[in-house]
């Protein structure tokens, strides 16, 4: 499947970032674990809007066969049963955290070069429901994953976004994978630096 940047789409007044099996891009490189750092600006009208500090850690790529796993469950099953195969992947890929929490396990990371040099890191894992969502079985609880691209330069530093909470589709006659975001737009992550 070919890859294509993401673009931003609106549907239903939800944001949808299509990206056509680059959320789940084959080439995956060398050079972790990989510590980041990150500013988050929440412009997503959902949640905390103040912005914060993330640490972002890759402790390992994933493989062709967890891609072709997801991929196949996707087109073949739909959204619905993708998450029971992201939250079965072991071991984690890394994690998320801000610096005042304990953190989430992403369960799913790939990283591709990009022509300029520098590397486009994209990762996808299911997201924390809070214990009010669940009970009251809010509209929020469909949006089951989270999806982060960053793009970093040559120098280790760069910028991405963030969907805190999405929903991954596969439109079958357009071929491609589709996230439709609960909030406006994605989080926006600036300052993105790679620790050393």
């Amino acid at each position: 499947m070919s890859k294509i940047t993401p673009r931003v789409l609106m549907a239903g007044g939800a944001a949808v970032l299509a990206a056509c099996s680059g959320l789940f891009a084959q080439d995956a490189a060398a050079g972790t674990p990989l510590h980041m750092t990150a500013f988050a600006v929440n412009l997503s009208g959902v949640g905390r809007a103040r912005p914060q500090n993330l640490q972002i850690v890759i402790e390992r790529w994933s493989t062709d066969e967890e891609r072709k796993k997801l991929v196949d469950t996707l087109v073949e099953k739909g959204g619905e049963k993708l998450v029971d195969v992201v939250q079965d992947i072991k071991p984690r890929a890394g994690y998320i955290r801000t610096l005042t929490s304990l953190g989430w396990d992403i369960q799913y990371a790939r990283e591709t070069p990009l022509p300029s040099g520098g590397r486009r890191v994209l990762f996808v894992t299911d997201r924390p429901i809070s214990f009010r969502e669940a009970r009251e079985n809010t509209r929020s609880a469909d949006y089951e994953f989270m999806v982060c691209e960053i793009r970093l330069g040559p120098d280790g530093k760069g910028e991405g976004r963030l969907a805190a909470g999405t929903k991954i589709t596969y439109d079958k006659e357009k071929r491609q994978v589709e996230l439709e975001n609960y909030g406006q737009q994605p989080v926006r992550l600036t300052q993105v630096t790679v620790d050393k």
